[in-house]
């Protein structure tokens, strides 16, 4: 196993601000007005220590145009590859736009579920469904179910399923230009970054919710209002 793991490529996480040409100080592959992105990716599961893991791996790429608008885009992905279980599902991504205001990036804002078979048993995959431009900490929409008893004027009593938007806080908290040294020649490249800051999107607000639930108890369910970074 660890003979298998030394044999993948590490690739060394960038900074999310750096782009292509201030990383290395040469032109893009595909031209300043396209981005280079993946179209063929494969997953695959190994077995470490820790548990087991997924890992992708880029089988091929091309280059797309780069977009004004903050939309969806189709994200291929291959699960459990060359086997009798072998299934590519559009998982979706966000574009990469040009011109976006600073602090704001184009997001996942509502997500879905894909069914894998696998041999063991069936498997929930993520899916991208929509996408808007937002700054780099935001809620987004997670749903909850409860069982709900209401009583109506004439006795009857019933029993109802309750949907509960309580929310999750994705993205980073990465602010300002975190570039140290620059390339005196060309501004545009950048020699040093400053570490990432250890502030975390959290809630920043809450909401709560009560109801009768199926034991006749009172339940109080706690929704998220709103995300900040915080230290």
């Amino acid at each position: 196993m660890l003979e298998y793991l030394r044999s993948k490529k590490v690739r060394v996480r960038e900074p999310a601000t750096a782009t292509y040409t201030e990383r290395s100080g040469q032109a893009p592959s595909c031209g300043v007005n396209h981005n280079c992105e993946p179209t063929r990716v494969r997953v695959e599961r190994v077995l470490l220590f820790e548990g087991p893991r997924e890992v992708e791996v880029i089988e091929d790429c091309q280059c797309e145009n780069k977009l004004t608008q903050c939309v969806r885009v189709p994200a291929l992905k291959t699960y459990f590859f060359e086997t009798p279980y072998e299934t590519v599902i559009d998982v979706g991504s966000c574009a990469s736009i040009k011109g976006s205001p600073d602090g704001f990036s184009c997001v996942p804002t509502k997500f879905d579920s894909a069914l894998v078979k696998t041999p063991n048993k069936m498997d929930l995959v993520q899916t991208v469904v929509a996408c808007e431009l937002k700054e780099s900490c935001y809620r987004v929409p997670y749903m909850e179910y409860y069982y709900e008893i209401i009583y109506h004027e004439d006795g009857v009593k019933e029993e109802k399923l309750k949907e509960i938007d309580v929310g999750r806080c994705l993205g980073g908290c990465t602010t300002g230009n975190r570039c140290l040294l620059r390339n005196p020649s060309d501004s545009a490249v950048c020699h040093l970054w400053a570490e990432r800051p250890t502030n975390s999107c959290l809630p920043q607000g809450y909401e709560s919710h009560m109801f009768v639930n199926q034991h006749g108890q009172i339940r109080t369910v706690l929704s998220v209002a709103s995300c900040l970074c915080q230290p």
